[in-house]
C-alpha cells in the first residue's frame, strides 16, 4: 500500500568497492541527459501544466459546490462553464502527465542505451583476470540494475519528489491566503512529521528487507546450482537431499518475509494514522468556520480535496525513498565499472602487427597468476615460420598458460614474447589477436545455429568459405545427419552437441578465421581415434604454410611435430623431435610408455 512493496527477490543494494561517487556519477550522466535539451524543456513545461491543473481542480470543485449551494432553494442549475472547466482540468492533469512521460522517456531511454553500450564495450576491454575474478552474472546484474536505476531516478526524482515538494509549498501558500496561517502550519507540520516517520521506519525495516533479499538470493542460487548440476544429482540419486536443502532455504526466506510484512504493517499503519490526524484537525477547524459562516461548504470540500491530493503522492514515500537509495547505489555500481582501468591495453605508441611469416619467440619469460608462485620460469623457445611446435607436460606445467600469454590475456612479469621480431606489448591488441586462431580445450558455443557459430570467426564470410571450413573440419557427415542441418541450434553453451562435435565446430571456426598462427589447446581430446586422425590430417594441410602451436595430452597426435617441448614446472625439461626425445630415454619417453600401457589396457 503506502510502504515499500518490494519483492524479496530483488537483490539488496550493496555498494561495491568499485562504485563511482554520486557527484562523479552525475557528472558522467549529464552529457547524455543534455543531448535532448529541447525535449527536456518541453517535458518540464508539460510537468508545470500538469501540476497547475492538479492545483486548480480543488478550487474548481469548490466553485461548483458553492454555485450549487447558492441555488439550493431553486431548481438546481450547475454552471456549465465550471463543470467543463473541472473536466478539462482533470483531463489536463492526466494528459500533460502523459506528454511529460513520453517526452522525457526518450531522453532517459537514450541515456540508458548509450551508457549501457559504453559499459558493455568497456567490459570487453578489461583483462581476462577481471572476468575470472568477477561472476559474469553479477556484472550483468550491475548493468541491468544500473540502467533500470537511471530510469527510476529520472522518473521519480524529477516527476514525483520535486513536484510533490512544490505542491506542498503551493498548498501551504493557498491555505494561508484563503484560510489562515494556522491551516498552513498544520499542513506543513503534518507533512514534515509524515516524511520523518516514513524515512525513520524505512531505515529501520531495511534490515528485514535485506534479510529477505539475502534469503531469496541464497535460495535462488541453490536452485540454479542444483539444476545446472542436474546430471550429478541424478548420478548420485540425491533428489530428496537437494529438496531438503532447498526447503531449508525456503523456510529461512518465509521467516524473513514474515518479518518484512509485519514491519510494513507498522509503516503503513503509522502513515495512515498521521494522515487521518492531519485531515481530522483541518476538517475540525474548517467545520467550525462553516458553522460560524466564515467559509463556505465549497471551501470545506476544497480543503479536504487539497489534503487528499497532497497526501496521495506521499502515500508511496516509503517505497520511493528506499528505491531511490537503491537506484543511486545501483547506478553508482554500474558507472563504477567504467572507472576500472584495463590492465592489458595498447601502449600509446602501439602499431599494427606487420606479419611476415608468423615466427614466434618466447625469450626468458616469467609469469605467475599470483606473484608468489611462478607458472613459467625463464621459458624460452622458438617457433620458426610454417613449423609445427608441440607442447606436452603434466597438468599444471603451464601449457595452456603459454597460449593465453601469446594472446596477451595477461602481462608477463619478465622477458619478451615476439611475433616476426615485434614484441607483442608494442603492437595493437586488435592486430595481435587477429593474427591468431585458437581451438580451445573447453569449447564454448553461443546458443545459436551450428552455421552461426562457425561464421562467428568471420561474420562476413561467404557461403563457400563456410562450406569449405565445414568440410575441412569433417563436420559434413554430422550436419547432414541432422534434420535441420547446419541450422540446428546447439543449445546454451553448446550443451545439445557432444564434446567431439563441439571441438569440430571450434576447428571449423579456427579454419574460417584464416589466421597465420594456429593454436590447438587439447583440440582433439574429445574425439575418437578415427575422427582425430582425419581432423589432424586436414589441419596439417591447412596449417602447412602457417605457424602451429599444439598443446597436447595424447603424445600420439604430435609425433609429426617439427619440435616438441616437454614442460615440467614451468621450464623446458626436454626439447626435440619425437625420435630425438625417444632416444633421450627421459621424461618424454616415460610419458610415451605410460600412455602406451594405458592404451593396451
Amino acid at each position: 500500500m503506502r510502504g515499500m512493496r518490494t519483492a524479496a527477490k530483488q537483490p539488496d543494494n550493496v555498494k561495491q568497492d568499485y562504485a563511482m561517487p554520486l557527484s562523479q556519477s552525475i557528472k558522467t550522466l549529464w552529457p547524455y541527459l543534455m543531448a535532448f535539451k529541447g525535449r527536456v524543456m518541453l517535458a518540464l513545461l508539460a510537468l508545470i501544466a500538469a501540476k497547475a491543473a492538479t492545483l486548480l481542480m480543488p478550487w474548481a470543485l469548490k466553485e461548483i459546490i458553492d454555485a450549487v449551494d447558492a441555488n439550493r432553494q431553486q431548481l438546481i442549475v450547475v454552471p456549465i462553464a465550471l463543470l467543463l472547466l473541472y473536466g478539462a482540468l482533470r483531463f489536463g492533469m492526466v494528459f500533460f502527465g502523459e506528454v511529460r512521460d513520453a517526452l522525457f522517456g526518450r531522453v532517459t531511454e537514450h541515456a540508458m542505451r548509450q551508457i549501457g553500450l559504453k559499459v558493455f564495450n568497456h567490459l570487453h576491454s578489461l583483462e581476462l583476470a577481471f572476468h575470472l575474478d568477477r561472476q559474469t552474472g553479477g556484472i550483468s546484474r550491475d548493468i541491468e540494475r544500473g540502467t533500470n536505476g537511471l530510469s527510476f531516478l529520472m522518473r521519480f526524482l524529477m516527476f514525483n519528489i520535486v513536484p510533490t515538494l512544490f505542491e506542498i509549498l503551493a498548498v501551504a501558500v493557498i491555505f494561508s491566503l484563503l484560510f489562515s496561517p494556522l491551516y498552513a502550519l498544520i499542513t506543513v507540520f503534518a507533512v514534515g512529521l509524515y516524511i520523518f516517520f516514513t524515512v525513520y521506519i524505512t531505515e529501520w525495516r531495511n534490515k528485514f528487507i535485506r534479510e529477505a533479499n539475502q534469503a531469496d538470493n541464497t535460495t535462488n542460487s541453490r536452485a540454479v546450482d542444483s539444476l545446472l548440476n542436474y546430471e550429478t544429482v541424478k548420478y548420485f540419486n540425491n533428489e530428496q537431499h537437494e529438496a531438503r536443502i532447498y526447503d531449508g532455504f525456503l523456510a529461512n526466506w518465509e521467516q524473513a518475509r514474515l518479518k518484512n510484512r509485519l514491519s510494513l504493517l507498522l509503516l503503513n499503519s503509522g502513515q495512515a494514522l498521521l494522515i487521518a490526524l492531519a485531515i481530522t484537525a483541518l476538517m475540525w477547524l474548517a467545520a467550525a468556520e462553516v458553522v460560524s459562516g466564515e467559509i463556505s461548504i465549497g471551501e470545506l470540500v476544497m480543503l479536504n480535496a487539497y489534503m487528499i491530493q497532497l497526501f496521495l503522492p506521499l502515500n508511496f514515500l516509503g517505497f520511493v525513498y528506499r528505491e531511490i537509495r537503491r537506484a543511486l547505489t545501483d547506478l553508482e555500481n554500474m558507472l563504477g565499472l567504467l572507472t576500472r582501468k584495463p590492465a592489458i591495453k595498447d601502449s600509446p605508441d602501439a602499431k599494427p602487427l606487420q606479419l611476415k611469416g608468423g615466427e614466434v619467440r618466447f625469450e626468458q619469460v616469467n609469469f605467475g597468476y599470483q606473484s608468489e608462485r611462478l607458472i613459467l620460469n625463464n621459458l624460452s623457445f622458438h617457433m620458426a615460420p610454417g613449423t609445427k611446435v608441440a607442447i606436452v607436460g603434466a597438468s599444471g606445467a603451464g601449457k595452456s598458460t603459454i597460449a593465453r600469454l601469446l594472446y596477451r590475456f595477461y602481462q608477463i612479469s619478465q622477458g619478451r614474447i615476439l611475433i616476426d621480431g615485434q614484441e607483442i606489448s608494442s603492437i595493437t591488441l586488435q592486430s595481435l589477436r587477429q593474427a591468431i586462431a585458437i581451438v580451445p580445450q573447453d569449447t564454448v558455443l553461443f546458443n545459436s545455429s551450428i552455421r552461426e557459430n562457425i561464421a562467428y570467426a568471420k561474420p562476413d564470410a561467404s557461403t563457400a568459405e563456410i562450406e569449405q571450413a565445414i568440410d575441412m573440419a569433417h563436420l559434413r557427415q554430422f550436419i547432414t545427419s541432422l534434420p535441420q542441418g547446419d541450422a540446428t541450434l546447439v543449445g546454451e553453451r553448446g550443451l545439445k552437441v557432444s564434446g567431439g562435435e563441439k571441438q569440430r565446430i571450434a576447428i571449423a571456426r579456427a579454419i574460417l578465421k584464416g589466421a597465420p598462427i594456429l593454436v590447438f589447446d587439447e583440440a582433439t581430446s574429445s574425439l575418437d581415434s578415427f575422427s582425430e586422425q582425419a581432423i589432424l590430417n586436414a589441419m596439417r594441410d591447412v596449417s602447412r604454410h602457417y605457424t602451429s602451436l599444439v598443446i597436447a595430452h595424447r603424445l600420439s597426435t604430435i609425433t609429426d611435430a617439427d619440435q616438441i617441448l616437454v614442460l615440467e614446472k614451468g621450464v623446458v625439461a626436454e626439447q626435440g623431435t619425437h625420435s630425438q626425445l625417444m632416444a633421450m630415454n627421459g621424461l618424454y619417453t616415460k610419458m610415451w610408455q605410460q600412455q602406451a600401457d594405458q592404451n593396451e589396457h
